[in-house]
């Protein structure tokens, strides 16, 4: 394998210079849920690297063969034990420096039980006032978190946001 620039491409990829296979590289899709209840959000406590002992939404990588959705609901299960009701794609958030984009959905919850998975120490549900900003795994969980806070608190219509981070 050699790294090239293949014909009538424009990026740079891995191609083997004996059958010309082109391996391309592609970003990583994490998709998640923003669970809710009422006034609070339901958090998870990472018992893994990378981030171990920070808070998080229940979110991963999507697997192949299924939607975007149900990768979200997968997810809520195994890291949250959770079966929360999704009622839109909330939050696009881009890190193209690391090649993944976060697909969040904001979903509702009945109850306050939970069963974390072993990806998850503890779960805890928390008003929007006391979010546990500066222990927050990611930025794309902040970002979630803020848009969130700012439009229920001003009681404003839930609406779906992008952003990109830039790495300083």
């Amino acid at each position: 394998m050699q790294r090239c620039v293949p014909e009538h491409d424009t990026h740079e990829r891995w191609v083997c210079s004996a059958c010309a296979f082109i391996d391309y590289e592609n970003p990583k899709i994490i998709t998640g849920v923003l669970p809710v209840l009422g006034d609070e959000v339901l958090l998870c406590q990472r018992a893994i690297e990378p981030r171990k002992g920070l808070w998080t939404i229940p979110s991963g990588f999507m697997e192949n063969n299924e939607t975007v959705e149900a990768g979200a609901l997968r997810e809520a299960h195994e890291e949250a034990g959770i079966h929360p009701k999704i009622q839109q794609l909330y939050c696009l958030y881009n890190l193209p420096h690391i090649g993944q984009v976060y697909l969040l959905y904001l979903a509702t919850l009945d109850s306050k039980e939970t069963d974390p998975g072993i990806e998850t120490q503890a779960t805890a549900f928390f008003k929007l006032d006391a979010i546990p900003w500066d222990q927050l795994a990611f930025s794309a969980v902040s970002f979630a978190l803020k848009q969130y806070a700012s439009e229920y608190l001003n009681d404003k219509p839930f609406q779906l946001h992008t952003e990109t981070f830039k790495p300083e």
